[in-house]
């Protein structure tokens, strides 16, 4: 049986893997920094070595936007390594080599280590999450007036879909950079804001601010959007209905 090693496993998208794997009969150890017999922090590596004993492959979903995925990618390579992993698979981000966002470079930088690392490797960029963009409007919604960055559009996709793209590739070979996956519509911030208004019965004011900084101007220009690749079924409204029922 395939022993799979998913990091970041109790995660908005690492859970839902590790569900898929399990559900298709892989053997799934949960990484993360809590989930015993598996608490690791990466970024330390301690106890990493014993998690990837026996591991053919390895799903990266652990990251943090508060920093040190470069240190906890250089540890985990070389576990996977030392243990004979065969395949690490790792997820990014649409638009992590077009906007100079503190949070995309990182995550260039793992994808550039991924690729460099004599593994079997296959790399995977989506579109942001529908609940990163809640949690962005949910934030916004505690004033009274809705603060959105002017000009800014956004292609937001489903976890569940992601997860399922994700699995499928954990057990197949290592196949490099796969097509990337883009939510079905790409919205802008005012569209998505209102959609999340009428879901959540709430109303207030809308003002677009304009903001600075070349990151900005890349989100402005659509850096982080493929809307060629627009591959996924699950729209912002759909997702709101199952969050906001009634």
């Amino acid at each position: 049986m395939t022993t799979i090693l998913v990091t970041g496993g109790t995660g908005t998208l690492g859970r839902l893997v590790t569900e898929r794997l399990r559900a298709d009969g892989a053997e799934v150890r949960v990484l993360s920094r809590h989930a015993r017999p598996y608490a690791v922090d990466l970024r330390e590596g301690t106890g990493l070595a014993s998690a990837v004993a026996g591991v053919d492959t390895v799903v990266h979903c652990a990251s943090s936007p508060r920093g040190g995925d470069e240190q906890a990618a250089r540890n985990l390579i070389a576990a996977a390594r030392e243990a004979g992993v065969r395949h690490l698979v790792y997820i990014s981000i649409v638009g992590v080599d077009r906007v100079p966002f503190p949070y995309y470079r990182a995550k260039l930088a793992v994808e550039r280590l991924v690729e460099e690392s004599g593994l079997g490797w296959t790399l995977l960029r989506t579109t942001q999450f529908h609940d990163l963009v809640l949690r962005v409007l949910q934030a916004s919604a505690k004033l009274p007036v809705m603060l959105l960055p002017a000009g800014v559009a956004d292609q937001p996709i489903e976890v569940a879909e992601v997860a399922e793209r994700l699995a499928g590739l954990a057990v197949g070979a290592p196949a490099g950079r796969v097509a990337d996956m883009g939510g079905p519509e790409v919205r802008t911030f005012p569209e998505l804001a209102r959609a999340f208004l009428r879901a959540s019965d709430r109303h207030r004011r809308l003002l677009n601010v304009p903001l600075a900084g070349s990151a900005y101007r890349a989100f402005r220009a659509g850096g982080h959007l493929t809307p060629e690749r627009a591959v996924g079924t699950v729209t912002f409204e759909r997702f709101l209905a199952e969050r906001f029922p009634g």
